[in-house]
């Protein structure tokens, strides 16, 4: 996957699937909400009445309120994840969902280890911290966990959530990438933590093929 504007490379990992957040966030009137539009109708003629076509109209209205206040805080990719928890001593499979998104964010020109090191001692919270060296540079991995909300939102489980973050500074020295993988699914922190190290190793800042025409 490539953002031009951010000059970011990277592998989407399986078992991700990318939302296209330009044709969700479009503006009203343009072709990419027309295509929107176009593309949902087949699932709101097969709802079973005219209250379940209002519940996905909601839902899908939920979800673009969500993608839209992440890409305000400078969010340029955003994946969802599913996989199957084979791991289960109980024997049961079960669906594991996650949430994989991409952030810019401004920093003050300093060493890109040093970058790094502030972005997670700057803040209380962070875990098993631990400094890599990555193909596109060094980068700080860390883990956070938050408690349920204290007031249940609808259609969120009251869980807590987990976050394993990868913070890796641009070579311009000016703005970093962070990578967040969000789940529920607290108890696979070391899985989770796996796919997102796969995914970084996996980062370039300059593009891997060559420069683009």
């Amino acid at each position: 996957m490539h953002d031009a504007e951010s000059e970011l490379w990277f592998a989407e990992p399986p078992g991700f699937v990318s939302l296209p957040l330009d044709a969700l966030l479009a503006e009203p009137g343009s072709s990419a909400a027309e295509a929107l539009r176009v593309a949902v109708a087949p699932l709101l003629h097969a709802a079973p009445g005219e209250l379940a076509r209002r519940r996905v109209v909601a839902q899908l209205a939920q979800g673009q309120q969500m993608l839209s206040a992440l890409c305000r805080f400078g969010t340029v990719y955003c994946a969802i994840g599913l996989h199957r928890d084979d791991v289960d001593s109980s024997g049961a499979v079960t669906p594991l969902l996650s949430l994989l998104t991409i952030t810019w964010h401004d920093t003050n020109v300093a060493p890109r280890t040093v970058t790094a090191a502030r972005a997670v001692t700057s803040v209380s919270g962070h875990t098993n911290v631990a400094r890599v060296d990555l193909p596109c540079g060094p980068g700080v991995l860390s883990e956070t966990t938050s408690p349920p909300p204290p007031t249940p939102v609808p259609g969120l489980p009251p869980l807590p959530l987990l976050q394993v973050h990868a913070h890796l500074p641009h070579p311009d020295c000016k703005r970093m990438a962070v990578l967040a993988l969000s789940t529920v699914a607290v108890a696979r922190r070391g899985e989770y933590r796996g796919i997102l190290r796969q995914v970084v190793e996996t980062v370039r800042f300059e593009d891997p093929m060559g420069k683009r025409a």
